[in-house]
């Protein structure tokens, strides 16, 4: 089923109509209750101090939402633990034209949720961008973001993250900040970078999965495209995680490093760590290069203790492993810090 019809169907079950008040309970607004008719951005919009909790309820909103720096301490959390009953959902792309005229959305622009409020919690949601290439062949910026995350001590558990290129942007609010970001039991799926940036980033008991592309030409996309502050020692970490394929074996590079134009600097941190990885993944040369300037075998690229058919090393240069002592430098509470939201109940 493709995934313009799921969210057709979806959509059926309850709309949200942009703009409409959320429902309020408890004293200045703490809970706020979003039920579908109602629009998700103007709860956002509604929250008038920190620590407050934004309840959706079943349904499909399809609307853009957009948190500002200022929204701090916020949940955002299904009504129920499904977290595919509660979809916030939406279609532009980097190269989709914005109605002012001002230009293209951009990258980041496309994002269905975007937040650069710090101590984010988002549970038992889809976010989703259902942007879609067939639809749009006269448009080149194919990239169409699920969500994009800026700001220290954003976590996310039992969320399901649903794209093609781009799925999930972890970036930070400024090119020397390090914010940290946590997803636990998270779905993640997409084909091309779908996990990138430059964010500290812990996924754990994650999982992420390649889409299956019609097209003629391998690799079809890679998982992560980490690009890592250079003055980073921590970017991306998938820990106790799985990834799985809807293509064929071998189809898919587990990840390359992005370089961006405006932080040539940078220098890719990747750790994929006691995880299974699973067939669609090149076992034999599982990492590719974004740029020929910048070859992945210089970047932070390690693994450890990995398992899968995914994961056997067949070639020992192309697998670049991290030693036992290296791997106790690679934990989340290496990477995280002070702040330890996995020991939230």
């Amino acid at each position: 089923m493709r995934r313009r019809t799921l969210f057709t169907a979806l959509a059926a079950a309850g709309p949200a109509v942009a703009g409409a008040a959320p429902a309020f309970a408890g004293g200045r607004h703490r809970v706020l209750h979003v039920r579908p008719g109602d629009s998700v951005q103007a709860a956002v919009d509604a929250v008038d101090g920190p620590g407050r909790t934004i309840v959706v309820h079943p349904g499909t909103y399809r609307e853009v939402v957009q948190v500002p720096p200022d929204k701090v301490e916020l949940t955002i959390r299904g009504a129920t633990r499904d977290p595919r009953d509660a979809v916030l959902v939406f279609d532009n792309a980097n190269g989709t034209p914005k109605p002012d005229g001002s230009g293209t959305y951009g990258t980041a622009g496309s994002a269905t949720f975007s937040s650069a409020a710090a101590g984010l919690t988002v549970r038992d949601l889809t976010l989703a961008n259902d942007w879609l290439r067939a639809d749009h062949p006269e448009i080149t910026g194919t990239q169409a973001v699920a969500a994009y995350v800026t700001g220290d001590r954003s976590s996310f558990e039992n969320v399901r993250l649903l794209a093609h290129q781009d799925t999930l942007f972890v970036d930070t609010t400024a090119l020397d900040a390090f914010d940290r970001q946590y997803f636990r039991r998270c779905h993640i799926e997409g084909d091309v970078d779908f996990v990138f940036g430059r964010a500290t980033a812990v996924f754990e008991d994650c999982r992420f999965h390649t889409l299956r592309r019609d097209v003629d030409f391998t690799p079809k996309g890679m998982v992560f495209a980490p690009s890592t502050a250079r003055a980073n020692p921590h970017g991306i970490l998938a820990v106790r995680s799985r990834i799985t394929s809807g293509a064929e074996d071998g189809a898919y590079k587990l990840a390359r490093p992005w370089v961006p134009s405006y932080e040539t600097t940078a220098w890719p941190s990747l750790i994929v760590r006691d995880s299974r990885i699973g067939p669609g993944i090149d076992a034999v040369a599982p990492y590719t290069d974004m740029r020929e300037a910048y070859p992945w075998q210089t970047m932070r690229f390690r693994e450890y203790r990995n398992t899968g058919p995914g994961a056997v090393v067949t070639v020992p240069e192309n697998r670049p492993r991290l030693s036992a002592t290296e791997a106790e430098s690679h934990t989340r509470r290496a990477y995280l810090g002070d702040w330890r939201p996995y020991e939230r109940p």
